[in-house]
């Protein structure tokens, strides 16, 4: 499912997998670019908020506000700058800027991609995550992407709901 890339040297690495869902890809990526404040009503448990601190919704140099429960950082946050969205590919990618995950990591980029499954209904979203710890003894972001898989599979469930 996972697979983990990194170097010693400068430790930095590198995650990534895929989920199947029903729903989507367009519906899938506008849940993050479009409307990412509605994703706390897909995920309840995990995503508490997500809020607009500058720009506009899924527009690049726009900066959200996570607030998210995950492990340690039960009800903790993440500011992230929206790197880059490619609508045509249904991508998007956030940079962390701040919050608890820059305790453990000096930098943190997340990118989401979601394309329809070949030859039938649904489609694969591809969880990228790319990261430099700040030392050996930080652990790879497993349990972060797990969220993530969590997470893709509770909004699947949410957009199939609203149809």
């Amino acid at each position: 499912m996972a697979e983990a890339a990194t170097t010693k040297a400068t430790l930095v690495g590198k995650l990534e997998t895929d989920v199947e869902i029903k729903a989507s890809a367009g519906k899938f990526h506008h849940m993050f670019a479009g409307r990412p404040h509605h994703v706390s009503k897909a995920s309840p448990g995990k995503i508490k908020a997500c809020d607009l601190h500058e720009g506009d919704w899924g527009k690049v140099g726009s900066i959200v506000y996570w607030n998210y429960v995950h492990g340690k950082w039960r009800g903790k946050g993440a500011k992230e700058r929206i790197e880059a969205v490619e609508p045509e590919k249904n991508l998007i990618t956030f940079r962390v800027i701040e919050g608890d995950l820059m305790k453990e990591y000096k930098s943190f980029l997340i990118t989401i991609q979601v394309t329809p499954k070949h030859g039938g209904p649904g489609s694969i979203v591809h969880w990228h995550l790319e990261y430099e710890k700040i030392s050996d003894e930080v652990a790879h972001p497993e349990t972060l992407l797990q969220f993530c898989v969590e997470v893709s599979k509770e909004i699947d469930e949410h957009l199939l709901s609203e149809e």
